[in-house]
């Protein structure tokens, strides 16, 4: 009798314990539940240590952090017709536990199923460039359709991320040939892009040269030109000068002086190297002059002497006719003149050549 007391005291023991814990639910930080006694929802429990009825409750814990759906891969035919295999991850997070269980059967199932139809939709209306080129595009809208649809389930969608887009392989194959023909045609492009400039500067090459070739040819002439001229009045005004002393010279002397000048010029012509000697058809008449100034001839011939006031009377000022005579120091201060000149045009000839230096440095870049 005593052990079916202690038996029956065991049971009702164990079943006081079994009462106790099916009444005390604890709930995560991170977590919210769901309270249901006899199949009526009551309230959603909050974190920590909850009360409830104990064997007539059911309660239903939801996660209510971010959590991370893969969207299995998929073909889809985009607007172009080109069969591309894409996949998704989403992240979703549930904000109203009570409509995410209460709404939906399954809320990670159906948000999986509605991301593989949206993003089908999406990508068919498309061309493959775009869907390559527009990933972000992709994302965004994507978004927003689902947390469109998903909000009265309680779930908030925070991003969604295209994680492949797979051609095919024939779509693939065509994709490089387009590419690759895209880089010849660019290449061909600068490479005839660089010819062109090429034959640009090389002409604005010779442009240059040549004007600096005119130029340099001119400044030269110039100063050829300069130098003959210099030199020939140099020459002129030694010659004016040599036959302005002989003219002076000469206005002392009478016919026998011009007679013993005239033997000298005679003795002169005579020591010539040359095998043939020329004579003056008017050599009778010097000799004339000579055997009248010697004696033997039949007249003496008298001649006054030149008065210098009669000459400058009947021709004129020497100075006049001969004009100024240069000194030393004006010849130095012309050429110091024309130094200056060259050294000029060396300067305008180098700032020249910089300049067109610097606009061919200016046409390459």
């Amino acid at each position: 009798m005593n052990d079916i007391y202690l038996v029956l005291l065991a049971v009702f023991i164990i079943a006081a314990i079994v009462m106790v814990l099916s009444g005390v639910k604890i709930v995560q930080p991170y977590e919210q539940a769901i309270y249901m006694r006899l199949g009526k929802f009551v309230r959603v429990l909050n974190q920590g240590l909850n009360i409830v009825c104990p064997l007539i409750n059911v309660v239903v814990k939801l996660d209510l952090r971010t959590q991370v759906l893969d969207v299995p891969s998929q073909e889809v035919i985009t607007k172009d017709n080109s069969p591309v295999n894409v996949d998704a991850i989403i992240y979703i997070k549930v904000t109203d536990p009570k409509n995410a269980f209460f709404e939906v059967t399954e809320y990670r199932t159906a948000t999986v199923y509605l991301a593989q139809t949206t993003l089908r939709s999406i990508i068919g209306e498309m061309e493959l460039d775009e869907i390559l080129s527009s990933r972000e595009k992709i994302n965004i809208h994507l978004r927003d359709i689902l947390d469109e649809s998903t909000d009265k389930w309680g779930v908030k969608i925070e991003a969604v991320e295209i994680r492949e887009v797979d051609p095919a392989m024939k779509v693939k194959e065509s994709m490089e040939e387009q590419t690759s023909a895209e880089r010849r045609r660019r290449a061909a492009i600068l490479q005839a892009d660089g010819m062109k400039r090429a034959a640009i500067l090389e002409a604005e090459g010779q442009k240059k040269s040549m004007i600096l070739q005119a130029e340099g040819k001119k400044q030269s002439m110039i100063l050829e030109a300069e130098g003959k001229r210099l030199a020939t009045i140099l020459e002129s005004q030694g010659e004016a000068q040599k036959l302005r002393i002989t003219s002076v010279g000469a206005a002392a002397l009478d016919s026998k002086a011009l007679s013993v000048l005239s033997m000298e010029t005679l003795k002169t012509i005579s020591d010539g190297q040359s095998s043939k000697v020329y004579f003056p058809l008017e050599l009778t008449k010097l000799v004339e002059g000579i055997s009248g100034y010697m004696g033997t001839g039949s007249n003496v011939p008298e001649r006054e002497v030149s008065d210098i006031g009669e000459i400058e009377a009947a021709v004129g000022s020497a100075d006049d006719i001969l004009g100024p005579i240069p000194t030393p120091e004006e010849i130095k201060s012309q050429m110091e003149e024309l130094d200056l000149e060259m050294e000029k045009d060396r300067k305008e000839s180098e700032a020249l050549v910089k300049t067109t230096s610097s606009e061919s440095t200016v046409d390459v870049d």
